[in-house]
């Protein structure tokens, strides 16, 4: 699947979606006038029925340019302030959409052997994808079987899940689910939901003034009955409104339906790709359609997000309005001999699971572990044996943690420490611990005073264990620790920043490896505790930002083991620079590098895999990526929101 054409064609899409917005605004603003004229007509008692040839005549002579323009700019401005105020809720992140629609952040502590085996499906997807594990949610509640993804861009990107999901799917069918979502993630579809939703509520926004003014109107005529005449023309203007709003709703919908079908038959192709089977998505569309809740969904906020879930959250009467595909045709798109028969799967009813708003900020305390454990040995208590042996949960929290310790080669106590808070801070500090003896005790005095009880000594006890991995574990050990250190809270976030830095800086010097580790903190962690600015599409040729191009390739030319002549031509040539030649060791420096990074993240996404080349051919000397390398790459690919569905070879393309 080329993740990058898709980018490029969400963006296209976002165009799209741009003009069906102005028009259908247009045509509010017309339809609006007409309703206002029309008041004024009937308002001066004249007879429509009295045969009158000049009846027309005279309803049009209550349309005028003034008129027009001036309603034009009241529901061009209304509808503008409506979208950017639905724009800036929803642009804080994913955590802010799964939090307002009643979802709940599933901690990497939990005991609830259901939670623990959606964890660790949605870390082997990360890994699959190239990407760190990003937070996940549960709706508590709700019965249907159903998921979503959220976010600006994949740095603040979560993933959702009804308590369906993940009681009623076995392993390989959760693992399709969630390799759709993060299809989404990859496509870049996030941006354009959220797009979606803000513009389409600016639509309907007329449509619930209307509403409020026809209550409005009721509750003056039961207290008035002098107030009847007022009443009545309220009772007008919001039926009226209420009425273009419904028209509307109905724009919004064909826009919503058209945009998301096509991206959900595109998802469960990717799901194939990540999961090297169609089973996985096959069979939970198939446990979908023979079971009784579907994918139902009844959170408050679900409908005007009902695009960015997995499956249909409410029954349509007409499929032109259906913001997904049947599900026959999903089924026949990944399952082309399908005998047209569902998987039954009873439906039970489970213990309520607590939820609250301050659960994302959970994972910081003893309380918090000690609350998730009893939560998760309630659950286990309260699940039925036989939905235990459907569901296929035979591997336990401890024996999941086992199996990704074999599977990473990584120490158990790694992996262990890695789902909290304290355990995470740890793990990263140490892999910024220096060899020299000097060093590292001006590095443990620096962790040390940042007051935080017992990090030194877990840092001095575990940064041995940790230097001695192989090189190629040190990422992935990285991505584990992430989930757990986006609990801290924003002034834990702020020291924990200063912390490193400091760390990097301690011998004067930045090494590009530590460029790379911190670049990928901050730019995963960074939008959970600020707004941060993602990148946007600027620059179309590459010839636009030749600079920053010639400062990476040399950067990465004179880290090699090659001639860094002859590397550095080896991207330039790629990348049609035949002319340019590589700057000065003394100008080719890891800041530098950063900044010219910064600046290409915001090319266009068809141009990113073409960099994202070129920097492998001149970072590998012998053909392929070391394990230093890759990281580099990995961190590049990152900082320009660059997916890297598989890992980067220098024989294709990368995506």
């Amino acid at each position: 699947m080329d993740f990058f054409a898709q980018q490029d064609l969400a963006r296209r899409n976002t165009r799209l979606l741009t003009l069906f917005f102005l028009l259908a605004v247009l045509l509010l603003v017309i339809l609006t006038n007409f309703a206002v004229a029309a008041f004024l007509f009937f308002g001066q008692d004249y007879n429509v029925y009295s045969g009158n040839p000049k009846a027309m005549t005279d309803f049009l002579s209550y349309f005028s340019w003034a008129r027009f323009g001036n309603i034009g700019l009241l529901i061009t401005t209304t509808v503008a302030l409506v979208v950017l105020v639905k724009w800036i809720a929803l642009s804080t992140g994913g955590k802010a959409v799964a939090e307002s629609m009643g979802g709940t952040r599933i901690l990497p502590q939990s005991r609830d052997a259901a939670e623990c085996r959606c964890l660790n499906v949605v870390e082997e997807i990360a890994l699959a994808a190239n990407m760190p594990v990003p937070p996940l949610y549960v709706l508590n509640g709700e019965r249907g079987i159903n998921a979503f993804a959220a976010g600006i861009s994949p740095a603040d990107a979560v993933v959702a899940v009804t308590r369906g999901t993940i009681e009623h799917l076995k392993r390989h069918e959760l693992q399709g689910v969630i390799a759709h979502e993060f299809s989404h993630i990859l496509n870049g579809d996030m941006r354009l939901n959220i797009r979606l939703a803000a513009l389409l509520k600016g639509i309907t926004f007329i449509g619930d003034v209307g509403y409020v003014l026809l209550r409005s109107s009721r509750v003056r005529t039961g207290a008035s009955a002098r107030s009847g005449k007022l009443s009545g023309g309220l009772t007008f203007i919001g039926l009226a409104l209420w009425l273009l709003g419904w028209l509307g709703g109905i724009a919004a919908g064909f826009i919503k339906a058209a945009i998301s079908r096509q991206k959900e038959y595109l998802a469960d192709a990717s799901a194939v790709q990540f999961t090297r089977s169609s089973d996985g998505i096959g069979d939970a569309l198939k446990v979908i359609g023979g079971y009784i809740p579907g994918t139902l969904v009844h959170a408050a906020r679900a409908t005007e997000m009902s695009h960015i879930f997995f499956g249909q959250i409410e029954h349509r009467l007409w499929q032109a309005f259906a913001t997904h595909p049947p599900l026959h045709k999903r089924i026949e798109r990944v399952d082309p001999q399908w005998d047209g028969r569902y998987i039954e799967r009873e439906a039970v009813r489970y213990a309520q699971h607590t939820s609250g708003s301050a659960s994302a900020e959970a994972g910081v305390g003893r309380s918090a572990l000690v609350a998730a454990a009893m939560v998760g040995v309630l659950a286990d208590e309260s699940r039925p044996k036989d939905l235990l042996e459907d569901a296929d949960f035979e591997a336990g929290p401890d024996q999941l943690d086992q199996d990704t310790a074999n599977k990473q080669a990584i120490p158990l106590v790694f992996i262990r420490h890695s789902h909290e808070p304290l355990g995470a801070h740890a793990l990263v500090y140490s892999l910024l611990i220096g060899e020299q003896k000097p060093l590292q005790q001006v590095q443990l005095n620096i962790i040390t005073a940042a007051d935080i009880s017992g990090l030194d000594t877990l840092v001095a006890t575990l940064h041995p264990g940790v230097r001695a991995l192989d090189a190629s574990h040190r990422l992935p050990l990285l991505e584990m620790c992430l989930p757990a250190l986006k609990s801290m809270s924003a002034e834990q976030y702020q020291t924990f920043k200063d912390t490193l830095v400091k760390l990097i800086q301690a011998d004067d010097q930045i090494e590009l490896h530590e460029w790379c580790l911190f670049q990928l903190v901050r730019h995963y962690l960074e939008p959970e505790f600020i707004r941060v600015k993602p990148s946007r599409a600027r620059y179309r040729k590459l010839q636009t930002v030749a600079g920053p191009i010639r400062t990476v390739l040399s950067v990465l030319a004179y880290e090699g083991d090659g001639e860094s002549q002859a590397l550095f031509c080896l991207g330039a040539n790629t990348l049609g620079f035949t002319d340019m030649t590589i700057v000065t060791r003394e100008h080719a420096s890891v800041e530098a590098f950063g900044r010219a990074v910064h600046e290409l993240a915001d090319c266009y996404p068809l141009q990113k895999p073409r960099l994202l080349k070129a920097m492998t051919l001149v970072a590998s000397s012998d053909g392929t990526l070391n394990p230093t390398e890759r990281d580099i790459i990995v961190s590049v690919a990152a900082v320009m929101d660059c997916p890297m569905p598989f890992p980067v070879d220098l024989g294709t393309e990368p995506g």
